[in-house]
Order: structure tokens, then sequence, then C-alpha cells
């Protein structure tokens, strides 16, 4: 049973069932018995109608009339009704007479339409008139009026069929927005069957500015939102005025295709094109444009914008150490941040890695040019949850202003990016405005940065060790290895003016193995000559947080000999204060290969030693400054000593430069020193000479 294009749908109920009056008096008269029913099926067969009854569930014909007998060509009402016409039932018609059942049962409407149907595969063109009759079980079945239909020109045959089973979705309504017609598409996508025309669509101006182009050009078309029986969708809708073919009256022909994948994927990849799939920030592709944009909005308004870098420290320590998974829970953590902070009419944005930028338009008032920035730093002052577990987020930031640090977008990105490289230098000031002269000090870096590269290519290290002496006898009892960069044209270059930046770019890491395995060699010279005393060297945080570097120091006793529980190593405070991801396991590990681990320069940053409890520490080196302390009673110097002397770790005091801080440091009990009273640091030929005295005078 197939469909042919309609000539009209009526949705208006014009044809109904059979008025219940009607209906009820021909009942009556059966009962009566004045009215044989015998004589109304003959009346039936009479007609020159086709009449039958259609079960929508069980896709059968119920009752047939003579004449729908022969158009159907069936022998007998038994046959007819035997007919499963399921078995070839196209997608197109069963979904049309779904349409009809739901229709029927929740409307009181008939439809006329033309259809072709196929009996014994032998085409037919039928004027079908449709409406819906209860049975008695209470299910809708459809009952059918057909006459021949004389309109059998192939094409209008063939472009019917193609609209029954086309997944465009046509319709057509009457000026007023009442609908006419819907073909199978358009009816399975439409909410309701009287849905008008403004409000098929999601936006009602969408329905204005529709017609409004239709009555001046005709036609109109767009990619619009519309409502449908599966929710909103985006259609391509193109309208066309034309005229009613039964009224004669001007209508709007409407033809839609489903475009929401395109459309969504369209959208998904103009998003993902401007935006960073991380953490939903704008990325670097769309700055451009809204950076535009802000400094025009500033310009216009009269006010100043300040575009803030934000970097976090140490971020590849927690990439490295704690998997690429929490560094990026760490990242949309700063951007959720970052996004609550900044105000509407600001742009936020990651710009790549662990770098971020908040374009920000200030507001007239009193506040300072950073203020913005000093409160993004007070929002990362507490530790945060990574992971489930508290880490200490530190951010490096340089701004610039717009248009007293520059009017290009170019010179602003160059100068904010100057800022934050001081920011990132600078221990103290973690929140940098651009100042010209940065250019000379990025210049410099850049350049030692380059240095340091050839160095570790070619060697150019040398370690000195600064004896650690017994305030008992003044006898050396251990020794701090430090690094020295013996530059080809500068001559040698201490600590202070390389290491910041060795650990900026990563190569701390291959200077500390240098450093590591020759002090690890030295140690084990020190032992086949007898002069068996212990040696320490600094680790710097970033090597702590290598990967390799645990695996590097286990390795060390083998290939060099060394004896690791006659090697210290010396820590910052910050590594036990979270700082560091996973500190306490990795110390651990080193201790347990044999190593002792030494907190450097305590003091000088937290000064609590509460967290020594829950690492192993073996020794602590009290901090320079406190060597001035001593003058004045000494009293945080005693607290100190005192605790530490609770928790069983060794004590070192530095910086120790007069007799008087010696002695001090003998009477409190204090017996390992370390300063230039006793010695500056000296090349390792000279430290060895120093124990072949010791040695020889102790053997005297």
């Amino acid at each position: 049973m197939e469909e042919k294009l309609p000539d009209n749908s009526d949705l208006s109920g014009d044809t109904c069932l059979e008025p219940e009056e009607n209906r009820a008096a021909l009942f009556n008269g059966i009962a009566e018995g004045k009215i044989d029913p015998d004589l109304i099926a003959t009346i039936y067969d009479r007609l020159d109608t086709a009449v039958w009854i259609f079960d929508f569930d069980r896709k059968r014909f119920l009752w047939a009339n003579r004449k729908a007998l022969e158009i159907t060509e069936a022998v007998s009402l038994e046959e007819l009704r035997s007919r499963d016409l399921a078995t070839d039932m196209s997608p197109a018609v069963e979904e049309r007479l779904r349409q009809y059942q739901q229709d029927f049962c929740r409307h009181d409407v008939s439809f006329s339409e033309i259809w072709t149907l196929y009996p014994r595969g032998k085409p037919k063109v039928l004027q079908l008139n449709m409406s819906g009759i209860r049975l008695i079980d209470g299910r809708m079945a459809l009952l059918c009026e057909a006459r021949d239909h004389h309109e059998q020109q192939p094409e209008t045959l063939r472009s019917a069929e193609a609209l029954m089973h086309t997944t465009v979705m046509i319709s057509l309504f009457s000026t007023d927005g009442t609908p006419l017609y819907r073909n199978t598409a358009a009816r399975a996508a439409c909410q309701s069957l009287g849905t008008p025309f403004h409000r098929h669509f999601v936006e009602s101006r969408d329905a204005l500015e529709f017609l409004e182009l239709v009555e001046r050009n005709r036609t109109s078309g767009r990619v619009t939102r519309v409502r449908t029986s599966a929710g909103p969708r985006w259609h391509e809708v193109t309208i066309r005025a034309c005229q009613d073919a039964v009224s004669g009256q001007p209508a709007y022909l409407v033809s839609e295709i489903d475009v929401t994948e395109l459309h969504e994927t369209k959208e998904r990849a103009q998003y993902l094109a401007s935006h960073d799939t991380l953490t939903g920030l704008s990325n670097r592709t769309y700055l451009q444009e809204r950076l535009a944009q802000v400094l025009q909005t500033a310009t216009d308004r009269g006010l100043t914008a300040t575009l803030y870098l934000v970097d976090l420290d140490d971020f590849k320590m927690v990439n490295d150490s704690l998997g690429h998974a929490a560094g990026d829970s760490l990242l949309q953590l700063v951007a959720e941040k970052l996004k609550q902070l900044a105000e509407p009419d600001d742009i936020v944005a990651r710009l790549g890695g662990d770098e971020f930028l908040i374009c920000h338009l200030e507001k007239p008032g009193p506040r300072g040019p950073d203020w913005f920035g000093r409160q993004l730093l007070q929002a990362f002052s507490k530790p945060q949850l990574i992971d489930g577990k508290p880490r200490r987020v530190g951010l490096s930031i340089g701004y610039t202003q717009y248009p007293e640090d520059g009017v290009s977008i170019d010179d602003l990105m160059r100068h904010a990016d100057l800022a934050l490289y001081q920011a990132k230098t600078d221990p103290v000031d973690k929140c940098v405005r651009f100042h010209p002269q940065m250019r000379h000090l990025r210049d410099e870096h850049l350049a030692i940065k380059k240095d340091l590269e050839r160095a570790i290519q070619v060697n150019e290290f040398i370690l000195e060790y600064q004896p650690i002496a017994c305030t008992l006898n003044d006898r050396v009892i251990s020794a701090e290895a430090l690094v020295r960069w013996h530059h080809p044209e500068k001559g040698l270059i201490y600590p202070d003016d390389f290491i910041k930046i060795a650990e900026e770019t990563g190569l701390i890491n291959q200077i500390g193995l240098w450093v590591s395995r020759h002090v690890a060699q030295m140690q084990a010279r020190l032992a086949q000559l007898n002069y068996d005393i212990p040696l320490s060297l600094n680790v710097s945080p970033k090597q702590l947080s290598d990967a390799h570097f645990v695996a590097h120091m286990q390795a060390l006793p083998r290939e060099t000999g060394c004896n690791p529980e006659k090697i210290s190593l010396e820590l910052t405070e910050s590594v036990l204060l979270g700082d560091i991801p996973n500190a306490s396991e990795t110390l651990s590990q080193l201790k347990s290969t044999g190593y002792r681990i030494v907190i450097d320069d305590f003091g000088a940053g937290y000064s609590n030693l509460a967290y020594l409890h829950n690492y192993p520490i073996d020794g602590i080196k009290i901090d320079r400054m406190f060597m001035t302390d001593i003058a004045s009673g000494g009293a945080i110097v005693k607290l100190i000593l005192s605790l530490a002397n609770a928790l069983g770790a060794e004590v070192i005091a530095e910086g120790v430069e007069t007799v008087e801080q010696r002695a001090w440091l003998l009477e409190n009990g204090c017996h390992r020193f370390q300063g230039f009273l006793y010695s500056k640091p000296v090349p390792e030929e000279r430290l060895l000479s120093m124990l072949e005295t010791q040695m020889h005078i102790a053997s005297m």
C-alpha cells in the first residue's frame, strides 16, 4: 500500500467522522427492525465508491465493499482480509499510517489525499478520503473512501512518490500560518498536527523575519532552530510564496532539512579553533580578536587595560612526579579560579602549557596598578586540593598597561612576557610590572642560558669543598661540595649567578647529575686514602622532582664505589612543605639507599620544626643570618638546638666568622660549624692537603 502526492490534506476538521446523532439513528433503526442490516450491506456494495476499513496495528483489511474488492483485485472479502500488507510496506508508508492513527486518536479530523495502491503489483492511483473509526475493542482503525484519480501523468505520479519517501520535510501553510499539508517527513517532525507557522520556530522573530523576506523576495532561506517532536533542532529552512492548489489562495511552501549534526559539528569546530579544550578558556588563536575588542573598549571609555601573564611555578615538577592527569587537574583548577576572579568584561585565556593571560579593564578609583595581580596571588596563597591532596600552587605574574606601556597588541604581549620573566627570577616579588630595563636583563639571562648549554657539553664546571669543623677541637669532620662555573671569558662564576637560571631552564638536572657523580667519586677516593670523612652536596627541588633522579642516585654506589652513608643530600625547607609532590616517598627511597638527609639554610624560610616528624631527616644547618642573633643572647638558636636535640637531628651552624660565635656554639652544645672563620671553599687538592696535615698532626 503506497501513497502518492496529495492535492490537498484537510487538517481543519471540515470532513468529520459520521455525526453522533446520525449514527445513533441508524443503530436505533436497526434495533427496531425498521432497517434490514443486509440492506445496508447491499447499499454499500452498490456504491461506485470503494469503501474499506483498515486495521492500523495488524496491517490488514477488516472489511471492504464490492467496489473495494474490484480495486484491490480480491476474489473475496476473506481473501482480502488474509493479505498481510506489512510484508512489502515501505517505512515511509508505515510512518504515514502511524501519523494518521495518532491524529485520529487526538483530533476529530479527516484527510483527502491521492495514493497509489499496488494490488497484485499493478499501480492504481486513487483519491482517498480518510477518517478514523473506533473498533469494538477500542482501537482506532482507518475508514477509507476511494475513487479513481484521473490525473495519470507519469511525472506527477513519480514526483508524488518521491514526496512520500523523501527525508526532506515539505509543508504548506496559509498566509495566516494555518497548516494545510505536511508530507510524511514533516508530519513526523512537527510537534503536533495543528502547530501554526510562527510556533514552529524556537525564536518567534525568526518567523517574522522569514515572512518579511518572502514578502519582498518571494523566497527566503537560512539555518535556524525549530521546535520538533524530538526537541529543538537545527533545520535548513527554505520558504517560497505560492498558491494553495485547492483554494487558490496565497500560501507558503516550506521545505526543511535537518542539519543539526552538521551545525553542531561546525559550531564545535569553531569552538575548538578558538578555545582550549582542557580548560574551556579562550586560546591564543582567538586572543588577537578579543584583545583588539577590549583595547578598543578601553579607548572609547578612556579606561586603562592591564594585561597579566600568569605562569605556574614548578608545573613541570607536578607533571613529572604526579603524572599528566594531576597536571591537567591543576590547570583546570587554576583556570576555574581565574574565571571566578575575573569580571564579565575581562578576557581569561590559556596561551599554552601552564601560561595564562587575563586582560582586565581598570575602573576609575584609588586602587594601585597591581591590585588585581595581588588579588590573584592572594587567591593561591593557601594550598589547593589537587587529586584530593593539598598542594601549594605558586604563581608568577608579569603585567603591562595600555596605553601607558604600549598601544599595539604585540608590544603589550612582549612587555608582559618580559615582566613575567622578571617575576619568575625574583624570589620575593611575584607580581612585576614591565619596565624598559627588563629587555637588557632578559638578554643577559638568555646569553647565560646559551653559555650554560655549552658549558654542560664541554664540562666547564669544577667543585670546591668548604670544610665543616668541630667546635671542640677544630678538626675537619666533613665538607660541603660547591659547584663553580669556569667560564672561558668571564672566569670563575659562582652559583648565585647561574643556578637560578639553570633551575628555570631545566638545565639544573644535568648540572646536578654531574655534581653528584663527582662527589661520589671524591668520597670513594677519600676512603681509599683513609680520609673517610662524609661529604655533602646541594640538591635542587627541581632535581628531586625529576623522575630519573632517584634511580641515578641508587646507581652511584655501584658505578663509583662510594659509600652512600658518607654522603649527605642538602635540601631546602620548601621541599618538605608541599612544593615537591611525593617528597616523602622520594626521600624515603634515598634514605633506604643509605644517603643522609639534611635541611639546608634552616630558618631562612618557614622556621618550623614540626614538619620534621614526617620526614627521614638526619640533620639541619642553621642559616647564617642567625649568627647575628648570638650577640644578643642567641634565643632563637638555642630554641633550634633544643628542638633538634629532641628530634635526634644533628646540627651544623653556617656562616661562622668570629671566634666569639664559635665559642658560643661550643658552650651551647652545637659541635659542628662551617664558615670563613675556619676556611673558605677550597679546591679538591687543597682539601686533601688539609686532611693529610690533620692526619699527620693526629699521629704525632
